[in-house]
This record gives structure tokens, C-alpha cells and sequence, in this order.
């Protein structure tokens, strides 16, 4: 093993400087860096060298990256830090209001709104001296960056910062979902009910000598269903997912909204059963469990294999009670579509009802042309956006309003 001499920091200052502001950007977004993988990146760089941008990245992101879902936030951050030399305007852009009709508009991408904010919190750590900017001040009012909670309801959960992240999920934990009792075919006795019960007339007329003094009736019983969410938590899907488990933990540990059992799936390139680590009261400590369970995080997809193993292991057990089934995924299948056709059927005739939460949706004009959506949008009983916290406020109000299963909303206008 060949041992690197320190690197002096008199003599390499300036981008030993930079590599510790970076690795500091990469913390306040969410990566968790500390000092020992910036030395190793102090000391990675020292023998990769300098002379290749594209090399450099590779060096960095294999110091300070360890899963999947940083890659992204990684990228963000790199870009504006090192390769773009106008990236203080970028910043500036993403964090503040532009006026409707005078300014063009840009969405931020994903995790760029996240990098931003931690390169521009000067409390943290000092921007790296830079010569364009040497000599200005930059100053930021806070008040143009707030946001109320009706603009975070309609912002996309992709373009949110970390702060707006955490404000959302903080809305989600008090959103309800409530659902109307299923009306069975067993008689229970009941005051106003609408048949007379005459075998509990007769007994009660036994007890006065065989005269009819009143006349008791019977109504249908009432059950609670359950609630079966099956979500996709490939790399397409993983911030949405995300948010929906949020939303999922939430609706397990309320009281009082009529489920009577709720059950967790995800699935990637395999289907992990998670409804034992959503009954955790705290919401991280279920989410670190599940994501520690489902190994396939931000991976690739397999929605007819993990529809089919579902089918196969899991329908029988949870959907036999009439549950309602939340399948959330964005359609975009490789697989075998007439296999995907085959269990997407099965899936729904096994449930009382089929909703669909499919964040593609967000997109205006919004059309099924990719085969995999084709297949799937006929057996679904109704198509929701899971974008936003509007979105799924929405769905609370689909399934509160929902009718009986013989009366399905169809969506073949769309194929």
C-alpha cells in the first residue's frame, strides 16, 4: 500500500480551501460528510491530480457519495460549486421571486434548489474568494425566500428545498384519510333500521305473555376496510415515494379515520412487505427501518415481477376484506407487457378499489404514450397526481367520496 505524504496546506491553500467549502455545501444538503472523508478527498485528489474536471468529479463523488439517493444532490451541488463560473447568479435565480409576465420562468431541477440554499448560508462557512467576485457583497432577504402554506401545497416535492421538505412532511403527518364503512350482507339489530326483525319480535313478545308491544328491527352490518399501498421506490420515483411514506405512517398510527388495517409494500426490482415498520410511532425511525429492509432503493424498476410476486404471496392475505389498493408508481415498464396486463387484472379484481397515484400527472397535456401506461390505464378505477401535498389532499377526497364497487370511473378516454 503506497502512503501519501500530507498535502502542505501552505503550498496547495486554495484548493485545499475549496475541497473543505465543498464538502461543507455537500452537509448543509443533506450528505453526511465529516472529516474524515475530506481528508480522504484532500488526499484522493492529491494523487488523482488536477488537470481533468471529469476526473475530478469521479475522485469526489467516490469520497463523499455512499448511496444512491445522493448522487443527485452530489451532481447539484459540483456543478454549482465548481464547474460554473456564474454560479452565484444561479443561485440568486432559484432562491428568489421573479415577476409573472416580466421574467421567464425556470424550474429549478432536482436537488438544485437544495445545493443552492446550502452554498448560500453564510452562516455555515464563507463563499470561496473567487475573481469575479471579489470586492461585492451579497446580500439576501430572507422574507423574499419564505413561502406560505398554500404555495407549498401546489410545489412540486422535487423542487422543494430541505426546509420546504421538512414543512411538508410536517403537513402530510396532519393530513387525514378518512373512508365511508362497507355495508355487508349480515343483519345486526338496530333501532331505525329499515326490515323488522320478527324472530327478535317474537322472543320479546314471549316475555309479556305473547303480546306485541313493539316492533324491532335490523339493518346491515358496517366494516371498516383496509388500505394496501404498494409504491415504487425506483430512482424515477424515489423523492415521491418518499413523501407518500410519509403520508402512509401518518394514516397508520391516526385514530379515528375507519381503516382497519393499513399494510406497506415497495418494490423496485423486488417487493418488500414494510406494514411492521410503518406501526412505529416515530415517523425517521419507521422510515430508516423500511429503507434498511428494501434494498432496492432508487434502483431500477420491475412492475409486473413485483405485481406478480404481490399477487401470488400477498392478495389472498390482505385484499380478501374488500381493501382499497393505492398503487403508486409512474407506469414506466420494461418488462413484459402482457405480463404487466395479466397481473395489473388480477390486482384489480382482487380489490374493491384501484387508485393510481402517478406523479406524471404534474405535467399539463399530460399523455399515455409510453406503452407501459397504456397497459395499466385500463384497470385502474381512478388516476391521481402524487406531486404535491394538494395532490394528496385530493386523494382524501377521492376516497371519501367514493362510490360503491360496482360504480368504477373508467379512464379509457385517455388510452
Amino acid at each position: 500500500m503506497v502512503e501519501l505524504n500530507p498535502i502542505d496546506v501552505n503550498e496547495d491553500g486554495a484548493l485545499v480551501r475549496n475541497i473543505i467549502w465543498f464538502a461543507r455545501a455537500l452537509r448543509k444538503s443533506g450528505l453526511p460528510v465529516g472529516p474524515g472523508q475530506v481528508i480522504r478527498a484532500v488526499r484522493a485528489v492529491q494523487a488523482a491530480g488536477f488537470s481533468r474536471r471529469e476526473d475530478f468529479f469521479w475522485v469526489l463523488h467516490a469520497c463523499f457519495v455512499s448511496k444512491r439517493e445522493h448522487h443527485t444532490v452530489f451532481v447539484q451541488v459540483f456543478r454549482l460549486f465548481w464547474r460554473d463560473p456564474q454560479y452565484l447568479e444561479h443561485m440568486i435565480s432559484m432562491l428568489s421571486p421573479m415577476v409573472r409576465g416580466v421574467n421567464e420562468e425556470h424550474k429549478a431541477a432536482a436537488a438544485a434548489k437544495r445545493a443552492a440554499e446550502a452554498l448560500l448560508d453564510q452562516d455555515q462557512f464563507d463563499l470561496p474568494d473567487l475573481e469575479e467576485e471579489q470586492g461585492t457583497e451579497l446580500e439576501i432577504d430572507a422574507r423574499t425566500t419564505s413561502t406560505s402554506q398554500e404555495r407549498l401545497k401546489t410545489l412540486d416535492f422535487e423542487q422543494m428545498s430541505l426546509s420546504e421538505i421538512a414543512e411538508a412532511k410536517r403537513m402530510l403527518a396532519k393530513l387525514t384519510l378518512p373512508v365511508p364503512p362497507i355495508r355487508t350482507r349480515r343483519m345486526a339489530p338496530k333501532v331505525h333500521g329499515r326490515k323488522p326483525d320478527w324472530r327478535a319480535t317474537m322472543r320479546s313478545s314471549m316475555r309479556q305473555g305473547g303480546e306485541i308491544t313493539t316492533l324491532n328491527h335490523r339493518a346491515p352490518k358496517e366494516r371498516w376496510p383496509d388500505l394496501v399501498v404498494i409504491c415504487d421506490i425506483s430512482g424515477s420515483m424515489s423523492q415521491y415515494s418518499r413523501m407518500v411514506l410519509h403520508f402512509l405512517h401518518a394514516v397508520s398510527n391516526a385514530k379515528g379515520q375507519g381503516w382497519a388495517r393499513v399494510h406497506g409494500f415497495t418494490f423496485g426490482t423486488r417487493l418488500t412487505n414494510i406494514t411492521r415498520h410503518m406501526a412505529t410511532r416515530d415517523v425517521d425511525a419507521a422510515l430508516a427501518a423500511a429503507g434498511s429492509q428494501a434494498q432496492d432503493w432508487e434502483g431500477g424498476t420491475r412492475i409486473s415481477d413485483c405485481l406478480h410476486d404481490f399477487n401470488r404471496d400477498w392478495s389472498r392475505r390482505v385484499l380478501s376484506r374488500g381493501a382499497v389498493v393505492l398503487l403508486v408508481t409512474d407506469g414506466l415498464e420494461r418488462g413484459d407487457i402482457e405480463q404487466l396486463k395479466r397481473e395489473m387484472q388480477r390486482l384489480q379484481l382482487s380489490a374493491r378499489r384501484l387508485i393510481w397515484i402517478n406523479p406524471l400527472l404534474r405535467f399539463d397535456g399530460f399523455m399515455p404514450r409510453a406503452e407501459g401506461i397504456r397497459t395499466m390505464l385500463p384497470f385502474a378505477d381512478t388516476l391521481v397526481a402524487g406531486h404535491n401535498v394538494a395532490s394528496l389532499e385530493a386523494l382524501a377526497d377521492v376516497i371519501a367520496n367514493a362510490k360503491d364497487a360496482g360504480d368504477k370511473t373508467r379512464l379509457m378516454a385517455m388510452a
